[in-house]
């Protein structure tokens, strides 16, 4: 028998063990880089209305303050959406809510370049923000499933930290689309790309092997799965999951009892925090640049070398995270954006001022707090057993969106109030509560044991 295929009983599976213990196959590559590619779509819609709020505020003569109310009705439905995503990936399973999650927000996205009226304009981004919410639990949830343990911290990063991935190709389609064909446009070509994509990848996006075991009628699609992983697996196999103990039906109320209370109320402050500090971030960086006189190009490049830093910086981190566990590495990067906000808020923002350190220090600080922000969620995959992992990161990065919501308020305030230095002083903030945050976490991913 080859050597790659892992022999197990005939009459009773263990899904727990033959995923953990074993060795990350191509065929599971591929359905993780499905689930990526779920939030690559994800991160530009997310970012889209951010970019387009100077054109947006420049045709309807709008202020600051007026758009912050949109924004933060984006991060309502977002809210919304995580919380209802999560035990809808938990029940009916990750794959239909990740598929139905694009859908909603491709479609919202698209309404969005229809909208005449800041009100009508509100509502649609709610919607879309249920979309958009529903998609990043399932997204963590489903990619922490397909993989051995090993590898899980990494899998579930790269995932998520196609959220920033996204925000860049966003940022990059937005330098040549907005002066030529203007945010409507914009808006239309983010909703119907999604929707494609959505599309297209049902057919070839498989289910949580982990979610399947726990229901007998599912089955033969696991056992399916199970060979394309390379896995030998008899025509009347049962399934079994000792990794996963847990009967706990997925609800609110198995989050705040004994065993899990403490770390999820950590995590979640954790999520806030860091939350408040990248949509603070995602929604004024082009409008604060604009402002400053660096001009509508440097605003677009700004937000970009922010994603991109964050795709980077997130990417070190899972890799760190593998060797040396969580604690020390989520500790030290949210230290790193401390003193890099610190840094950023002495930095002259004028017309005249060379925008490269801008540029510079806008990829480092994305690159660190999307490093923290990221991981989080590989981190919370971790704390949760499989019967509550999608309704638990769906509620703690819910809690978390409380800093998203914060954060049109916060920054129009920081910026109306003290300029770039006030701004960049609400990161410094933000980033030192989730270190203290992380400090609480019990349940931190262990490093990987040397051979």
């Amino acid at each position: 028998m080859p050597a790659n295929l892992a022999v197990v009983n005939p009459v009773a599976v263990d899904v727990g063990r033959v995923l953990d213990e074993g060795r990350w196959a191509g065929y599971q590559k591929r359905l993780v880089s499905l689930t990526a590619l779920a939030i690559i779509f994800d991160g530009v819609d997310l970012q889209l209305f951010g970019i387009a709020v100077p054109a947006i505020m420049r045709d309807w003569h709008l202020t600051r303050a007026d758009l912050a109310p949109v924004l933060a009705l984006g991060y309502v439905g977002m809210i919304l959406g995580g919380s209802v995503g999560g035990i809808l990936g938990d029940r009916l399973g990750r794959r239909v809510a990740i598929i139905a999650s694009m859908i909603t927000f491709a479609v919202m996205t698209a309404a969005i370049g229809a909208t005449n009226g800041v009100a009508a304009l509100g509502m649609v981004r709610l919607l879309a923000g249920v979309g958009l919410g529903g998609a990043l639990p399932n997204a963590a949830a489903l990619a922490s499933e397909y993989v051995p343990l090993r590898y899980r911290p990494f899998a579930v990063t790269l995932t998520i930290v196609c959220v920033p991935l996204g925000g860049t190709l966003a940022g990059l389609a937005a330098i040549p689309v907005l002066p030529a064909l203007g945010w409507r446009a914009l808006f239309v070509l983010g909703g119907l790309m999604p929707m494609v994509a959505a599309i297209c990848m049902a057919p070839f996006l498989a289910e949580s092997p982990r979610y399947l075991a726990r229901h007998p009628r599912r089955w033969p699609e696991l056992a399916v799965i199970l060979r394309r992983i390379g896995h030998t697996i008899a025509p009347n196999a049962a399934f079994t999951d000792s990794r996963d103990t847990s009967n706990a039906r997925a609800s609110l109320a198995t989050l705040l009892g004994p065993e899990l209370r403490h770390d999820t109320i950590a995590v979640s402050l954790a999520f806030l925090a860091s939350l408040l500090a990248i949509y603070t971030g995602f929604s004024w960086i082009p409008a604060m640049l604009t402002a400053a006189g660096l001009g509508a190009t440097v605003a677009s490049a700004g937000i970009t070398v922010f994603n991109l830093g964050g795709v980077v910086g997130a990417v070190l981190g899972g890799l760190v995270i593998i060797r040396l566990g969580s604690r020390s590495t989520m500790l030290t990067m949210a230290a790193g954006a401390v003193g890099a906000a610190i840094a950023m808020s002495a930095l002259n923002l004028t017309a005249v001022a060379s925008p490269v350190p801008v540029l510079i220090m806008l990829t480092v600080l994305g690159g660190l707090i999307n490093a923290v922000q990221t991981t989080l969620y590989a981190l919370a995959a971790h704390v949760y057993p499989t019967s509550v992992r999608a309704t638990g990161v769906g509620t703690v990065v819910g809690v978390g969106r409380l800093g998203a919501l914060l954060s049109p308020y916060t920054g129009a305030w920081a910026l109306d109030a003290g300029g770039p230095p006030a701004f960049f002083g609400v990161f410094a903030v933000a980033m030192t509560a989730a270190f203290a945050a992380l400090a609480a976490v019990r349940r931190n991913i262990a490093p990987a044991r040397r051979a």
